[in-house]
C-alpha cells in the first residue's frame, strides 16, 4: 500500500493498524506520521519566524499602494504627513497612537542610500526610528538620542560601499526594506497642529544620487490587485500555508537572514524555502503547510499569555522586549501581531490589560461595567517624553465615541481628588460632566487598554527596573 502524508490524530490506534496493515507496513505508517510531524514542526517555527517580515511586507503595499500620498499613505520614499490623529476608521497598522503626529515613510535601500533630513525640532519631543525588514529598530534618532537640532542622514542597504556627502551620518539597514516611523509629540489643539505641520513639512527624503539637486518624487504604482480595504494582518492570517512560504523566500532575496538566524536556515529549507531562491513547492506537502497558519497563530498570541518576556503587574501584561529581538522570533512575531512598529524600550513601554482583577477572578472588560484607574499622589507614570491610556477594541483598534477620546493624558488636565491622587473613568457611559475630564470611553462591548510610556524614566522609580507599578483597573 502506498501512503501518502496525511493530517492523522494521535487517538488513531497504532495497534490496530499494525493488525491491519501488518508488522512492516505499520512500521512504514508510523515513520510517514512522524515525518508529518516534524515537517509540520519545522512549518510552524519557520511561519512564526518570517511572521514579522511578511507583516511588514503586505503593510507596506498597502500603505504605498498609490499614486500620491494622501492621507494614511504615500508612494514609496515618499513621506505620509498625518494632519491630526487616527480616528476609529484607521486600519493601516493595529494599536496606533493618539498622542504624535506620525510622519513616516517606507523607503527601498537595496539599490541606492536614501537620504532623510529632520529639522530643528525646537525643544519639542520626537522620534524618528528606523526599522528594519524585520521590525527591528536599528536607529533611532530623536530628542532622547540624537537631540532636537537639525540632522542629515543617509540610510545605505546591505553590502552597501560608497562616499557620503560630508555632514551626513550614515545609519546602516540590515535590509532593503526600511520603514521610517517617525513620531513628532502633538497636544491636538489648532495651534499645535499647526506648529507641527511646519515641522512635518520641513522633513525631507530623498535618493543620495539626488543630493544637492532639486527633487520631485515621482508618481506611486497603483496596483489595483492589492487590498485596500481588509486589515494587514487579517490579510496576514489569512495566506495559505504555500503562498505565504512563497512570499517569504521571494523577500529573503533582498532581506537577508541574520547572521544568528542560521540554525533556523535547515528547517527553513526542510519545507521549501532557501534564501535567494524561489519556494521550492516540492519539498513538503501542501497539505501539512496549509495546516500551518492558523496553528502558528495560536501559538503567537498563546505567547502573550504565556511568554518569560511578558512580565504581568496588577493585570498589565508588558515586556521590555521589544524594537530588538535577536533570535526570539516568537517574541518578535507577537510584537508584530499586536504593536508593528514598537519601539525600544529606552523609548517606549507599552502595558497591555485585557481583564479587570486577578487569576480565577480576573474578567475581561466589558463596556456594560464601569472601572476606575486610580493613581495616588506623585505616582503618574514616571516618564521623560509623555504618558497616555488607550483604548482599543478586542482587535486592537481604536474605538469611536461622542468625545472622539481615544486616550486620556495629561494633556486632558486630569482633576485631581482632594488628597492629590488621580482617578481615570473607564466606562461606555459619561461618569457626568464633572468627571468627563478623566473619562477614557468604552465601547459597549469587550475591549483592551494599553497604557504608553514614552522615554520611561531611566532612575527610579521606573517602569524599566520594576521600582515603578503600574495601579490595577477595578471594577466600581
Amino acid at each position: 500500500m502506498n501512503l501518502s502524508r496525511r493530517t492523522v490524530t494521535a487517538g488513531l490506534g497504532l495497534l490496530g493498524a499494525s493488525t491491519a496493515l501488518g508488522s512492516a507496513q505499520a512500521e512504514g505508517f508510523i515513520h510517514e506520521l512522524a515525518a508529518d510531524a516534524e515537517d509540520l514542526r519545522a512549518a510552524s517555527e519557520a511561519y512564526i519566524y518570517g511572521y514579522a517580515l511578511v507583516t511588514m511586507e503586505m503593510t507596506r503595499r498597502v500603505m504605498t499602494n498609490v499614486a500620491a500620498a494622501e492621507g494614511t499613505r504615500a508612494p514609496m520614499g515618499q513621506f505620509v504627513r498625518l494632519r491630526s490623529y487616527p480616528d476609529a476608521s484607521f486600519r493601516d497598522v493595529t494599536a496606533p497612537n493618539a498622542d504624535t503626529l506620525y510622519t513616516t515613510a517606507w523607503l527601498d535601500v537595496g539599490k541606492e542610500p536614501w537620504i532623510v533630513s529632520i529639522p530643528d525640532m525646537k525643544g519639542r519631543y520626537f522620534l524618528f526610528p528606523m526599522l528594519d525588514g524585520w521590525t527591528d529598530v536599528f536607529q533611532v534618532p530623536g530628542t532622547r538620542t540624537t537631540g532636537t537640532g537639525a540632522q542629515t542622514y543617509a540610510i545605505t542597504g546591505p553590502g552597501w560601499k560608497g562616499t557620503l556627502p560630508a555632514g551626513v551620518v550614515q545609519y546602516k539597514s540590515p535590509t532593503s526594506i526600511v520603514w521610517l516611523l517617525g513620531r513628532i509629540y502633538c497636544t491636538g489643539t489648532p495651534e499645535d497642529y499647526a506648529a507641527v505641520h511646519a515641522l512635518q513639512d520641513a522633513c525631507k527624503t530623498y535618493p543620495l544620487s539626488a543630493f544637492g539637486k532639486d527633487y520631485a518624487p515621482p508618481a506611486g504604482n497603483v496596483d489595483a490587485a492589492i487590498d485596500m480595504k481588509t486589515a494587514v494582518r487579517d490579510q496576514v492570517n489569512g495566506l495559505s500555508g504555500v503562498d505565504y512560504f512563497k512570499l517569504l523566500a521571494d523577500l529573503l532575496k533582498t532581506n537577508p537572514p541574520a547572521a544568528a538566524d542560521a540554525p533556523m536556515l535547515p528547517k527553513l529549507a526542510r519545507i521549501g524555502v532557501v534564501p535567494g531562491k524561489d519556494f521550492d513547492t516540492k519539498a513538503a506537502d501542501p497539505a501539512v503547510l496549509n495546516r500551518v497558519p492558523k496553528l502558528s497563530f495560536d501559538r503567537i498570541m498563546l505567547h502573550f499569555v504565556t511568554g518569560p518576556e511578558i512580565k504581568n503587574v496588577n493585570g498589565w501584561r508588558f515586556t521590555t522586549a521589544t524594537g530588538m529581538y535577536g533570535t526570539d522570533y516568537i517574541q518578535r512575531a507577537l510584537i508584530a501581531a499586536i504593536g508593528l512598529g514598537a519601539n525600544r524600550p529606552e523609548d517606549a513601554v507599552y502595558p497591555t490589560s485585557l481583564k479587570s482583577g486577578s487569576g480565577l477572578l480576573a474578567r475581561k472588560y466589558d463596556g456594560s461595567k464601569k472601572y476606575v484607574m486610580h493613581f495616588p499622589k506623585g505616582q503618574l507614570p514616571p516618564v521623560k517624553g509623555f504618558w497616555s491610556l488607550t483604548m482599543y477594541d478586542e482587535n486592537y483598534f481604536f474605538v469611536a465615541n461622542p468625545l472622539n477620546r481615544y486616550s486620556i493624558s495629561a494633556r486632558q488636565n486630569l482633576k485631581t481628588n482632594a488628597d492629590g491622587s488621580v482617578d481615570l473613568y473607564i466606562q461606555h457611559d459619561s461618569p457626568g460632566a464633572d468627571k468627563e475630564a478623566n473619562w477614557l470611553p468604552a465601547p459597549s462591548g469587550e475591549f483592551i487598554l494599553m497604557l504608553r510610556m514614552y522615554w520611561p524614566n531611566p532612575k527610579k522609580p521606573s517602569i524599566l527596573d520594576g521600582s515603578w507599578k503600574i495601579p490595577a483597573v477595578t471594577a466600581s
